[in-house]
């Protein structure tokens, strides 16, 4: 039972990231001739120039293709969530169409709003460990060949190019300008999303005291320390340095913790993101 409710959930995320990113381009990015890259970018164009065909549909051609050459390549758990993130963009991307634009007459605003939704949208997609399918497929190829990249940064690169296609497409330069700063902030939102949603602290403790603190941090916490070699430079006195790693929300109480114990302790918080272990997210190879 507990397996069923996290798939459905799991499902849920994806779907409900895949209508957010179609909510932001239909509403904001499309009237105005501008796009979030990838394969949506590529379809508008597409539904642009040829007489026949939605952007639904090309989108769905497009993945279809993309399924095929890295399905390989991905996990099946990854391949199976992309799928239903690209049937549930190509759908809602027709549906949204039904709804008002929202032409401001402004392409700056459009290119912001638009560009923060969709990458709200895609973010929650690529959090729950799967993709829109099409150039996604394509970005987290890259991301796991590039690791020490952040995927909306990987994002933003390929999405570029598109950009300029854009603008020979609709023949105007300002919408290669506007495209490239709704690229900008959907990649800048995709991280903020995917990292933020893993957040931790990394804490170094240096203190007379380091047993009964490390200790602490293992029953109170419920959280493991270790133990580092550390030789003070004046001094040259022999210490036992405590490297941990917390949740957010146990931040206070290891500082509390630490107060209580030894309040001369000398500590040092860090924020950390993607802690990966006994106790938090695993490592697997679809971690982004």
């Amino acid at each position: 039972m507990k397996n069923y409710l996290q798939n459905a959930w799991w499902f849920v995320k994806i779907v409900a990231g895949s209508a957010i990113f179609s909510l932001g381009f239909d509403l904001f990015l499309l009237p105005n001739g501008l796009n979030s890259g990838g394969v949506s970018g590529l379809a508008m164009i597409l539904a642009y120039l040829i007489p026949f065909g939605t952007v639904g549909f090309y989108t769905g051609l497009m993945n279809l293709v993309l399924f095929i050459i890295g399905g390989l390549k991905v996990g099946k758990r990854f391949f199976f969530g992309s799928l239903a993130g690209a049937v549930a963009i190509s759908l809602t991307l027709d549906l949204f169409t039904l709804l008002p634009a929202v032409e401001t007459g402004q392409p700056l605003l459009a290119a912001v709003y638009g560009g923060v939704i969709c990458g709200l949208g895609l973010g929650i997609v690529f959090v729950s460990g799967a993709s829109t399918g099409g150039s996604d497929i394509v970005v987290r190829l890259l991301k796991m060949k590039w690791q020490h990249v952040p995927i909306g940064t990987i994002n933003i690169g390929f999405d570029m190019t598109v950009a300029v296609l854009t603008g020979l497409a609709y023949g105007d330069i300002q919408a290669t300008l506007y495209s490239g700063v709704a690229i900008f902030a959907c990649g800048k939102v995709i991280d903020a999303v995917v990292y933020s949603f893993d957040f931790s602290y990394v804490a170094v403790i240096i203190s007379q005291h380091s047993s009964q603190i490390a200790d602490a941090i293992n029953q109170r916490l419920e959280r493991g320390a270790t133990f580092l070699r550390g030789e003070g430079s004046y001094s040259h006195q022999q210490t036992q340095v405590i490297l941990t790693a917390v949740k957010k929300h146990q931040l206070a109480d290891l500082k509390a913790l630490v107060a209580e114990l030894d309040p001369d302790a000398f500590v040092i918080m860090q924020e950390a993101h993607q802690v990966l272990g006994d106790g938090f997210a695993r490592n697997t190879k679809d971690m982004i």
